[in-house]
């Protein structure tokens, strides 16, 4: 089959059409996948600041359908259409058993160092225990959440890593009260889903910011109040908050410096939520004297705070009432051949999310 894979750090993914999945096991599903997200966690990995097991096929944010099921998957059947969950819960750790199943490790550790594939008769693994950007992928079953067939793949596969890891993290982690004030750091998918979230939170102020002109011009269809450069955030609170600063601001790039931004733009007792997947050398600087006066509350946010078997189906409830607008989202489709076209435009920071559809 054809599948996309990365042999060094920054190097770009090369097509190859002879990757074989590993055999589907007892309680794996085959999926054949019909549309992938193109996220920057995926140019993370591949540039090398995110880890991954070499040589891989990139991408986590995918949709298709089952093509084959092992006899001891649960709940799935073949032609079943489903969202890859590529922090699958096991259902039976402690974080699962107490409610915190975006927080459990044991099927993420394990599939993330197994080889997904074989190229050349060779291990090639997947990204983060995936690899959505091949034609086809062998899962755990956990790792593959059922979705309503009406539901469209592209919409799907959002709904895999941005939405929910965006729109989570204003519901779940910073639980967004209505009438507050909310700054959005960085208009990828990431944060045009948390713009949407604040949107659906009530938020009365909703402030997105961005260096790309273009996508300011987009983000007030998704919610924002306003958007502006990140040269012109810290006169935008001064002006909407009196210099007291914003309830909740949003970090989606995954940098230190905006970390530090995000906290210089929050109220005392506000809160600073890091949703961004930065490198493990990118610092941030805070002093003990800020973090014992200013009472902020810094705020972790991983995959949304949310239990996938729970999460997708509420984002689809929120999608198909209109309230969530996630085709808006998609800002360039292309074939898998074309994915260097898509890195390109995250690179140059333009557009929203790409879609890869096979």
């Amino acid at each position: 089959m054809r599948a996309m894979l990365v042999r060094r750090s920054g190097q770009d993914p090369e097509l190859r059409a002879d990757v074989r999945t590993r055999a589907v096991g007892p309680g794996d599903v085959r999926v054949r996948i019909r549309a992938s997200g193109v996220c920057h966690s995926d140019l993370s990995a591949i540039d090398g600041v995110l880890p991954n097991k070499r040589p891989f096929v990139p991408g986590h944010e995918g949709a298709g359908e089952v093509v084959e099921v092992g006899a001891q998957a649960s709940g799935l059947a073949v032609g079943d259409h489903v969202v890859v969950c590529w922090v699958p819960p096991c259902g039976h750790c402690a974080n699962c058993l107490r409610g915190e199943a975006n927080l459990c490790s044991e099927l993420f550790a394990a599939s993330a160092l197994t080889a997904n594939f074989t190229v050349d008769g060779a291990p090639l693994y997947g990204v983060f225990g995936t690899g959505t950007w091949a034609e086809e992928v062998v899962l755990p079953w956990q790792s593959a959440v059922p979705v309503d067939k009406d539901v469209p793949f592209d919409v799907a596969a959002l709904i895999g890593c941005a939405v929910t890891t965006g729109v989570g993290a204003v519901l779940n982690t910073a639980r967004v009260e209505p009438g507050s004030s909310v700054a959005v750091i960085g208009c990828g998918g990431v944060g045009i889903a948390a713009v949407q979230g604040a949107r659906l939170a009530g938020a009365a102020d909703i402030v997105a910011i961005d260096p790309s002109a273009a996508k300011r011009e987009l983000v007030a269809r998704f919610g924002a109040t306003r958007a502006v450069a990140p040269e012109d955030a810290l006169a935008a609170r001064d002006e909407l908050t009196g210099r007291r600063g914003f309830d909740y601001v949003f970090e989606c790039v995954g940098r230190g410096e905006l970390v530090r931004q995000a906290y210089d733009m929050a109220r005392r007792g506000g809160a600073v939520v890091v949703i961004g997947a930065g490198g493990r050398a990118d610092m941030v600087s805070l002093s003990m004297a800020e973090l014992f006066y200013d009472g902020k509350r810094i705020l972790s946010s991983w995959y949304g705070g949310a239990d996938a078997r729970v999460e997708y189906g509420r984002l689809v409830r929120l999608w198909r009432a209109g309230r969530l607008d996630l085709e808006s989202m998609i800002t360039a489709r292309l074939p898998l051949e074309s994915v260097g076209d898509a890195l390109d435009l995250m690179r140059s920071g333009e557009g929203i999310r790409s879609v890869i559809e096979f």
